[in-house]
C-alpha cells in the first residue's frame, strides 16, 4: 500500500523492449533500503523492483541510486508508462512501512485509467490544474474528495461536467513530475478505492 507522497522525481536512464514487456532502469537519490521483489510506485503504478544498485551516476553516498522494474504487456497496455524514454521523469514512492506516518490517503498503485491534463493556471504562488473525467469514472469523484494523479494524493478541489480541478501547492509541483505536465499530457488516475468499494456493495441495489 501507498499514501501519494511522492517521495522523489525519478528519471529512466535506460528502457529494453523484449517480447513480454518493458525493463525500465529508474535513476533515484539515496534510496537505502531497496530489496529485491520489493513494491515500488512508478508515478502511481505498482511495480517490482527486480534490480538496483549504484554506478556512480548522479549517486550520493546514502544509498542506491537505481531500480529496474518490468512491465508485462498488460501494463504496458493500460498504462503510459510504456511511452517513456530515456531522460523521462517519474514519480516514485516505496511502499508504506506497518509503523509508517499516514499523510496521504489509501493508494493501492492499481492505475484505473489514464486521462489528462486540459488546463493550467497560476494562481499567486500555487497552481491550480485541470484534468479530463474518462468516461465511467464521473461518479468516483466528488469535490474535496481524495484522487490520485500519476500517484500523487491530491484533493478535488472543483468539480464540473467532463473536468475537475486540483489545488497544487509549490511543493508538490516542485517534487512532483507535475512541474513538466502540459495540456494534452497523459496522467494515472487512480480513484479512491472506498469509493470503488461502496459502489461494489450498492451496486444492484
Amino acid at each position: 500500500m501507498f499514501t501519494g507522497i511522492v517521495e522523489d522525481s525519478g528519471t529512466v536512464r535506460e528502457r529494453i523492449e523484449t517480447a513480454d514487456g518493458l525493463r525500465l532502469r529508474i535513476g533515484v537519490d539515496g534510496f537505502d533500503d531497496l530489496h529485491h521483489g520489493q513494491s515500488i510506485s512508478v508515478s502511481g503504478v505498482c511495480l517490482t523492483v527486480e534490480e538496483y544498485g549504484t554506478d556512480g551516476e548522479g549517486s550520493t553516498a546514502d544509498g542506491t541510486d537505481w531500480f529496474e522494474v518490468f512491465l508485462a504487456s498488460e501494463t504496458v497496455a493500460k498504462t503510459y508508462l510504456g511511452e517513456l524514454r530515456e531522460g523521462d521523469a517519474v514519480n516514485v514512492e516505496r511502499a508504506m512501512p506497518a509503523d509508517g506516518r499516514f499523510d496521504g490517503h489509501v493508494v493501492q498503485g492499481h492505475v484505473d485509467t489514464v486521462t489528462e491534463v486540459t488546463g493550467t493556471e497560476r494562481v499567486g504562488e500555487d497552481w491550480r490544474f485541470t484534468f479530463a473525467i474518462p468516461e465511467g469514472y464521473d461518479r468516483h469523484l466528488v469535490d474535496k474528495g481524495s484522487v490520485t494523479l500519476d500517484g500523487i494524493s491530491l484533493t478535488v478541489a472543483e468539480k464540473r461536467d467532463g473536468e475537475f480541478d486540483v489545488a497544487i501547492i509549490p511543493t508538490t509541483y516542485d517534487l512532483t513530475t507535475l512541474s513538466e505536465k502540459s495540456v494534452g499530457d497523459p496522467v494515472h488516475l487512480e480513484v479512491d478505492v472506498i469509493a470503488k468499494y461502496v459502489e461494489n456493495m450498492l451496486d444492484g441495489y
